[in-house]
């Protein structure tokens, strides 16, 4: 066998480093493509899963507002006229006194079917829960946005307990464009 001098022997020596280092590259390239496939599997699992989920939610029944919730009439001014009425029918029921109504400007992002209303009234704290709960849960729904209650001026002649309350409502509600 002939004897290598030191020049081969450096040769064979860079050879075989080079050589490993190509499969160290090669067994490191290997492995990320191993990685990036159980990750995208993975990944596809769990679309697969949202997506069966996402079956199950859009096939369930929606359910929709009755006629009843919405103001029907055929402009918004008339529409705000009958959230006028509703509001003024039940301050009555309640013997409350409504001191003044009137539309408020509709916010930017409100929907085109919003109608909106400010109105004061005077009436006692048992009144005003008899009134926010016939509000709120009765029909046309109306959603009360803000409220401020402050003591009416004059309490002359009135119990302390049940002390005469001016409820300021900004409310909102919605309508459906009706026949006219």
């Amino acid at each position: 066998m002939p004897k290598l001098d030191r020049e081969q022997a450096l040769s064979v020596a860079a050879l075989a480093l080079l050589l490993l280092l190509c499969v160290s590259v090669v067994g490191l390239l290997l492995q990320a493509r191993a990685d990036a496939v159980r990750e995208a599997s993975e990944r596809r699992e769990i679309l697969a899963r949202l997506e069966a989920k996402l079956r199950t939610v859009s096939s369930r029944p929606t359910a929709a507002a009755p006629p009843a919730a919405f103001l029907d009439a055929s402009t918004q001014g008339l529409a705000s006229a009958q959230l006028q009425s509703y509001l003024a029918q039940l301050a009555d029921d309640q013997r409350a006194s409504l001191v003044s109504s009137g539309g408020e400007a509709g916010k930017r992002d409100d929907a085109p079917d919003t109608i909106r209303l400010q109105a004061t009234l005077d009436m006692n704290l048992k009144a005003l829960r008899a009134f926010l709960y016939q509000l709120e849960s009765g029909t046309p729904y109306v959603f009360v946005d803000a409220l401020t209650v402050q003591p009416a001026g004059a309490t002359a002649g009135r119990a302390v307990e049940d002390p005469l309350l001016r409820i300021t409502l900004s409310l909102r509600a919605l309508w459906r464009r009706g026949t006219p």
